[in-house]
Order: structure tokens, then sequence, then C-alpha cells
């Protein structure tokens, strides 16, 4: 059965035209670094030659199968150090549920194994061969599989990039009793996700996935946490909800008001804006040991601290924030009642944590 949908009063995506509402779904068009028809070429590419000096650089085991099905393979690289007590990046790649691969997104491989953290990108399966039902599983599944392979394990954290984002929110809510192990999950960071699938219904994107009203709804982790809030797996589990400048309106939209849900239904989450990045610079700079998202500061062999986790966030100047929240004013319709700010300067545009 479908969930009741919200009045249009909050769902301002239902005033827009579909002409509108595909160029806020269409990430490439709202890139300003290069042409749009030359964003997804450019991020292959990156990700491609990451992977492959990874592969060649790493100590690795590639196409590990964590389940039956052809499409059901990671890729695990390792730290330099000989041991399986280290945490675990998982990384769920994007592409609108439609493309993407474990072979060309390996970014952050090199920067997160050079501070003894395990790096796990996983495979699933795709449409039109995968659904979102299958997918969901798939990645469901992976941190299971991780949790019983290296149950020594110092964490393990979720990263998941646009519909990869939207796989590992889905993980949040994950019955773990069913799986018969609860892994050790200590963060989750969401980089230019979506959690509301309705609006894709109408758009391009769901040309491959043909999506009804009542699968997006079922696969939507902002309508079933309203509806049957998910309780923390852990109640120091942080969630980072990560949004880059240059995204769309909506993108925007859909990581502030998620972020706001998890925070009302008890997790640990806060949201950040990314200064002067796109939905596809915000992962090719992983490949960077000073990019910010590859600090992030996940206790490692030597350091078992999960404040570690949160310590590295910095915190904005305050004129930028209050500059950058008036000019989306229009597309955030929730009031942020709790939400703190912090004054300080930092790579970001503006920050708040509503826990």
């Amino acid at each position: 059965m479908a969930l009741p949908s919200p009045s249009a009063v909050q769902v301002p995506w239902r005033n827009l035209s579909s002409e509108e509402l595909e160029k806020q779904y269409s990430p490439s068009r709202w890139v300003i670094r290069m042409k749009p028809e030359e964003v997804v070429g450019n991020f292959v590419q990156i990700g491609s030659q990451a992977t492959q000096k990874a592969r060649a650089t790493r100590r690795n085991q590639l196409d590990v199968p964590y389940g039956d099905g052809v499409g059901e393979k990671m890729d695990i690289y390792f730290p330099d150090e000989d041991s399986q007590a280290f945490p675990l990046f998982l990384f769920l790649h994007g592409g609108y549920w439609q493309s993407g691969s474990k072979d060309e997104s390996a970014f952050m491989v090199n920067p997160l194994t050079a501070q003894g953290i395990a790096v796990v990108v996983v495979a699933y399966d795709i449409a039109p061969k995968g659904t979102l039902d299958q997918m969901v599983d798939q990645v469901t599944h992976s941190v299971v599989f991780l949790q019983r392979r290296y149950p020594s394990n110092k964490g393990v954290y979720l990263c998941g990039h646009s519909a990869g984002a939207h796989l590992a929110a889905m993980v949040l809510l994950a019955s773990w009793t069913k799986h018969g192990v609860t892994p050790n999950l200590q963060g989750f960071l969401l980089v230019s996700g979506i959690y509301d699938l309705e609006p894709l219904i109408s758009t391009s994107q769901n040309d491959p996935l043909h999506m009804t009203l009542e699968d997006a709804q079922r696969n939507s982790p902002q309508r079933q946490l309203e509806v049957a809030p998910a309780r923390p797996v852990a109640p120091a589990c942080p969630v980072l909800v990560l949004v880059g400048q240059h995204d769309s309106p909506e993108f925007h939209r859909q990581s502030k008001e998620f972020c706001e849900t998890l925070c009302r239904v008890g997790w640990k989450a806060s949201f950040q804006q990314l200064r002067g990045v796109d939905h596809f610079d915000i992962i090719e700079n992983l490949t960077r040991e000073d990019d910010v998202l590859t600090q992030v500061g996940l206790p490692t062999p030597a350091s078992n601290s999960l404040s570690k986790w949160t310590a590295w966030i910095p915190r904005p100047n305050m004129a930028e924030a209050k500059a950058a929240r008036a000019e989306e004013k229009r597309w955030c319709v929730h009031a942020k009642a709790n939400a703190s700010s912090t004054e300080g300067h930092g790579a970001w545009v503006y920050y708040y944590c509503c826990c």
C-alpha cells in the first residue's frame, strides 16, 4: 500500500515543471567547471585511473564474492599492517542505480589505506538487471558478509555517493536480527544522495528503473523513517550528510531534510555543504591525501576513539553560513528548530548539527 503523500507545501518539487524537475535531478547540468557532456566521462576516467593505481600499489583481494549472484562481488584493499583488527571503510558507488562499477570507484583507497584503514568497494546489480529492492538487499548482505569475515574489525564505516548514498541510507533500516549478526557499524558518510525517490518517477532517470510509486516509497529512507523510525545501531554512531555547493537545490533540500529526519528519530546526524565542489569532484577529490573527506579521522589500529569520527569537522565562517542559507531559503521548507551553528573558519559553506 502506498504511503500517504505529504502536502504540496511540504514538497516544493511538486510545484516544478517537468523540464525543471528533469534539470534538478541531472547533476551534470549544475557543473560549472566543464561542459555538462564532458562531466561523466571525466569522472569515469579519474575513477578508473585511481582504481588501476590502487590495484597496482596496494595489497588487495579482488572480486571477492559476498553472495551467490554474479554481480555480488567486492574488492578489498588492505593497509600495510598485517592485521584483521582494522577499521573497514565500505564504499557504494553512484550512477543512478543504472551505471557505475567497482572497477572505476577506488578513489579513496590510497589515502585511506595509508592511514591504516581497509577499504572495500562493493558491486551490486544495476538496472535493468537489478531492481532497487535487490540492490538494497545486496548492499545489506555485503555489510553482513564483512562483519562475519572480519569479526575483530575496529568499526564498519559506510560511505555512499549519489545512488550509493541512498543505498547506504537504506542500511539504516536493516533488520539485523534476521541476518543473524549485528555489524559493528560506527559511522555513515552520505555524499550527495537522494533519500526520497518519488520525484524521480517522472524523470528520464526512471526509464531503466521502471519505479512505481509504491517501489519509490518502499525504497525511500526519508519516507520509511517518517512512518517507522529505525533505532540507531549504536547511540554514538554518527551520520554525516554531505552535499556539494554546486549540487542542485533539490539535492540540497533532500540532504538537509533527511538529516533533520534522522535527528528527530534519534540518530546523531549532521549536515554540511562543501564549498567549491559539485556532484562529481566531491568524490574525485578523494584521490588526494589532503582532501577533507580523506581526513575523516577514523580510528586506526593504534587508536580506537570513536570521537575522532566527528572531531575533524571544521567550523565555518558565520557570514558565509548566513548567505548560503538565505540563497536556499525557498528550497528549505522545514524549520531548523534543533539546528545549531558554531563560529569559526573551515572548508564548509555552513554546518549545523541537529542532534
